[in-house]
């Protein structure tokens, strides 16, 4: 590298810092970082702005305009997702669900807990997002705490089941197919790698909590019903939230025709009234629900492109390639150890900095499977133990849950998923 690529280089890095700090600090959205960061990164890079040359990259074309379209397959999948989700809801078969679980439970605390996990992992693997969150913890957290589960208890299964659920929704499998180029049936082969070790961390946690400090108070204000909630559904259509994973995982079906069959599928087995308003209805409120997903998305796009480009590439590889782990044992240790690194929006974090990191890594000579597994592994620890996810801030104030206390008490248990995760994958990728 020559001189001036080192000050480019420390440049980006300051840049990056400062923003790492700022989103940590919650003074910047995420949202808003993103794509500043990108813009900021092409300019000391010396991409320029405008260029009269069409295959020139430009600040304005290629960053801008091609990056925010960049991603715009996950975004469907996104979509998709969420509109599943809300006919889940709509027909009665998210609710229907949770009730058979508290049925089969009884009043065993460690039943209830474990019932209720599994049952929300189902049903987070077939709707993601903040509102389907709300919508299963304001069932399930009261009845667990009528029957003496504590209130961190309580919200570490919520966690834990959108932990495990986010890594079967398939419509969040769409941004390892834009930015590492993997097709689904390869992510889908090595799912259980990253899965399999946070369920069963995830069940030994809430064991283990549950005999520490599982007393809680047995009083709860249950949430006011709502008209749908004695919907009959047939038994049946409780099986549909799993159509579009069995479908992704042993037909090798794409995202997007999963989703839809799964919806299709939805309908026919419970032939609601009005079926074609609930179809349209979900699909506005599903889009509403991952708004923010979407716009997180392009700035994700927008930062990929201005990574990739050729300035900061040249800029940012040596960097990369001088940290690249080589053999098991590295890929070990490198993202075990700097798996906290993917909370507060750290470059880990697929959702921020990540992609852009992970597609530097392929660049750079990792295999995109190896850069996968060790993406969705840190995810783990992100989508559990991260303070500043919607979801982890909406579950601590409604179980009235120190938010920090949440963090300490699941990052071991989450980093230990992730050591499981790597140690396999490690073995299976060099």
């Amino acid at each position: 590298m020559t001189t001036a690529m080192w000050f480019q280089a420390i440049g980006i890095l300051l840049v990056f810092l400062v923003f790492v700090g700022l989103m940590m600090a919650r003074k910047l959205p995420t949202i808003l970082a993103l794509p500043c960061m990108a813009i900021l990164f092409a300019i000391i890079a010396g991409v320029p702005l405008l260029s009269n040359n069409p295959e020139a990259t430009t600040i304005a074309k290629t960053i801008l305009a091609s990056g925010s379209m960049k991603l715009s397959g996950a975004i469907a999948g996104l979509i998709f997702g969420a509109w599943f989700g809300q006919i889940l809801n709509k027909v009665g078969i998210t609710k229907s669900i949770i009730r058979k679980a508290a049925e089969l439970a009884g009043d065993k605390p460690v039943l209830i807990a474990i019932l209720f996990f599994i049952t929300a992992s189902i049903i987070f693997s077939a709707a993601g997002g903040l509102g389907m969150v709300i919508l299963v913890g304001t069932i399930v957290i009261p009845i667990m705490l009528t029957a003496g589960i504590s209130q961190f208890v309580a919200s570490i299964v919520v966690l834990l089941a959108v932990g495990v659920g986010s890594l079967f929704n398939v419509s969040n499998w769409a941004v390892y197919v834009d930015v590492l180029g993997l097709s689904v049936d390869k992510i889908a082969n090595y799912t259980m790698v990253v899965a399999l070790p946070l369920f069963v961390i995830s069940l030994i946690m809430i064991v283990f909590y549950i005999q520490k400090d599982g007393k809680g108070r047995k009083a709860w204000a249950m949430p006011a019903a709502t008209p749908g909630d004695n919907k009959k559904v047939p038994a049946i259509a409780l099986i549909s939230p799993l159509v579009p994973v069995l479908l992704v995982f042993i037909f090798k079906i794409d995202i997007v025709p999963a989703v839809i069959i799964g919806a299709i599928v939805t309908i026919l087995l419970t032939w609601p009234k009005r079926p074609i308003h609930i179809l349209s209805s979900a699909l506005v409120e599903g889009i509403q629900d991952v708004a923010g997903a979407m716009g997180l998305m392009i700035g994700i796009g927008i930062l990929l492109s201005s990574v990739m480009s050729p300035q900061v590439s040249a800029v940012i590889s040596p960097l990369i390639k001088s940290v690249l782990p080589g053999n098991p044992l590295t890929y070990i240790l490198f993202f075990t150890i700097l798996s906290p690194l993917a909370i507060y929006r750290g470059p880990l974090n697929v959702w921020g900095l990540g992609s852009g990191i992970a597609a530097l890594f392929v660049s750079a000579g990792m295999t995109p499977v190896a850069a996968m597994l060790a993406l969705r592994a840190v995810s783990n620890v992100q989508s559990v133990s991260d303070p500043t996810n919607s979801h982890n801030v909406w579950v601590a104030d409604f179980t009235k849950s120190d938010i920090n206390e949440i963090l300490k008490k699941t990052l071991p248990w989450t980093m230990a998923s992730v050591l499981i995760s790597v140690v396999i994958g490690a073995f299976l990728v060099f």
